[in-house]
């Protein structure tokens, strides 16, 4: 399932985007378009800005910015980001790949067979769909 830190953080990326200003937009704003929790989103939004994602400006007309044009913020990035790992078992990640204690042949694995299929899709799907796409949306 996806976390609420992920849904919430898309939510407030499709919101910034969606402003289309080159304004900051405040944490405030989002929140209250989009029906989460401040405290919360602030953390996400620290999250976001700490990867690259997502900029800051302080003082009175501060807020989120992207640093990317939407088209260009793949859901791949956003997702690690925010979610970890895609694959949904270690054995078969790409970038945290882990060799799971219960498994003696990975090759042999019913299982890993699967998720890696499934992990295959999931990525084609993210690397396809940008924060624009959601946007339009």
């Amino acid at each position: 399932m996806l976390s609420k830190k992920t849904k919430y953080g898309l939510k407030a990326l499709t919101f910034i985007a969606r402003s289309g200003s080159e304004v900051p937009v405040q944490v405030g704003e989002i929140a209250r378009g989009e029906q989460i929790p401040q405290k919360f989103l602030e953390s996400i939004l620290l999250t976001l800005r700490k990867s690259g994602i997502l900029g800051s400006k302080k003082g009175k007309h501060g807020g989120y910015y992207l640093r990317k044009d939407p088209s260009e913020v793949l859901m791949t990035e956003v997702m690690r980001v925010l979610e970890g790992p895609i694959a949904m078992v270690p054995c078969v990640s790409l970038n945290f790949y882990e060799k799971c204690d219960d498994c003696p042949d990975e090759q042999a694995c019913s299982v890993n067979k699967l998720m890696i299929q499934v992990r295959d899709s999931t990525l084609e799907v993210f690397k396809n769909t940008t924060l624009k796409d959601l946007s339009e949306r």
